[in-house]
């Protein structure tokens, strides 16, 4: 997000980190009580990150009618105009039939989960039933007392994880011990299903939920056979299918109606009308102690990215990438050596106060217990091998002394 908002020159104010994730609920409280805190008259426009919106303009002009219902101490959702009797979406129902040419609100009377088929195929018959976007549109000052009527315990929790931030760059990192406190709540539940003040807006702006990757099928450009090729793909005899790989080739022959997708994590292989229930295997991932389920391979600093590659119970090997100009924290570690080696660009090493140059294939050892700092002074990428070996290797065995991202 932070990269995203610097290539269009946008200066955010605050990105607020939750330590873990508790649903809308939690976050749209904690960023609404911030918002009031820098104006008492803020708006809030909440949008999900995996949603497509094909017409721009439509979408503008939804969103500036929204405005005039949120102005009046409305919370405003924004229903998708159905086009099919989709199953993976909840339903809201209108008090009056919805127009996508007049885009007036309309005041929502119930929330509907996602039904069957069955269902679906006579909700999107009547006009006063759209899709549950997700997307919303309040003031904030409005929101808060909604909170505070039906689900206060939020109130407090917001307060506190408030309390005793750490500050990253564009960062605000949310006090971990209070967060958890959290229930795991959406908004609908919390507040959108028990509010008398709510108004459905009609949304017709070629949008998708790519939530699913069933849908990222559906929204895809597809060959004469119906598939969808991403990566390293060679697929024979396969119809309506989606095939998306990081690194590995994915071969496939005579297949039809799956997605196969492969990263370093873990590969998937499911039928395209099962994989709503992927959010329920993951949970049983983490049940069952599968780190996959809660664990990314390659994790997102503010100097670049790591990815562990291979481990042990002693050792552990990394691949680096540091971005152009910027470099990691001045830190030693208390039970781990380290042994990097270049493989791509130029590394600029400081081991106990001794400054090191090293070109690619060149190498160097990091005892234990050193002060060391790595960093990239060209203006290319720095790619390395990090090769780790010690009693313990977990991420917090780091001590910093100096750090340009104030995490010292």
């Amino acid at each position: 997000v932070a990269e995203q908002m610097q290539s269009i020159g946008i200066k955010p104010q605050i990105i607020l980190l939750e330590p873990f994730g508790r649903n809308t609920a939690p976050a749209i409280s904690i960023a609404s009580m911030l918002a009031i805190e820098k104006d008492i008259d803020t708006t809030i426009l909440v949008l999900s990150s995996d949603h497509e919106i094909k017409n721009k303009q439509k979408f503008v002009e939804v969103i500036n009618k929204g405005l005039i219902y949120a102005n009046k101490n409305r919370l405003v959702t924004f229903g998708i105009i159905p086009h099919s009797p989709e199953i993976g979406y909840g339903y809201i129902e209108a008090e009056k039939e919805l127009d996508s040419e007049t885009i007036n609100g309309e005041k929502i009377l119930k929330f509907i989960e996602k039904p069957n088929l069955e269902t679906a195929k006579k909700l999107i018959q009547d006009n006063r039933f759209s899709w549950n976007s997700g997307m919303f549109m309040f003031k904030a000052k409005t929101i808060l007392s909604e909170i505070e009527k039906y689900c206060p315990e939020l109130i407090e929790h917001s307060r506190n994880s408030l309390k005793n931030n750490n500050f990253d760059l564009d960062f605000r990192r949310l006090n971990k011990e209070s967060f958890k406190e959290f229930p795991n709540i959406s908004i609908d539940v919390a507040v959108m299903e028990k509010t008398n003040i709510g108004t459905v807006i009609p949304l017709d702006a070629g949008w998708s939920d790519l939530g699913s990757w069933s849908s990222v099928w559906n929204s895809g450009i597809k060959d004469e056979n119906g598939n969808i090729h991403s990566g390293k793909v060679y697929s024979k005899e396969s119809k309506n299918c989606l095939f998306k790989s990081d690194k590995r080739l994915i071969v496939g022959v005579g297949l039809e109606d799956l997605i196969v997708v492969e990263t370093s994590d873990a590969i998937l292989v499911t039928n395209k009308n099962k994989d709503q229930k992927l959010k329920g295997i993951v949970q049983e991932l983490k049940s069952k102690g599968f780190s996959e389920g809660q664990f990314h391979q390659e994790v997102f600093r503010p100097w670049g990215s790591y990815t562990s590659i291979a481990n042990e119970e002693r050792w552990q090997v990394k691949l680096i990438r540091v971005k152009p100009k910027e470099s990691l924290s001045l830190q030693r570690h208390k039970y781990r050596s380290e042994h990097w080696i270049v493989v791509k660009g130029n590394a600029k090493i400081e081991v106990e106060g001794e400054d090191l140059t090293l070109c690619e294939n060149q190498s160097t050892f990091i005892p234990l217990g050193s002060k060391h700092r790595l960093s990239n002074p060209l203006k290319t990428e720095l790619i390395l091998i990090e090769i780790q070996s010690g009693t313990y290797l977990g991420e917090d065995d780091i001590e910093r002394f100096e750090d340009s991202y104030g995490r010292v």
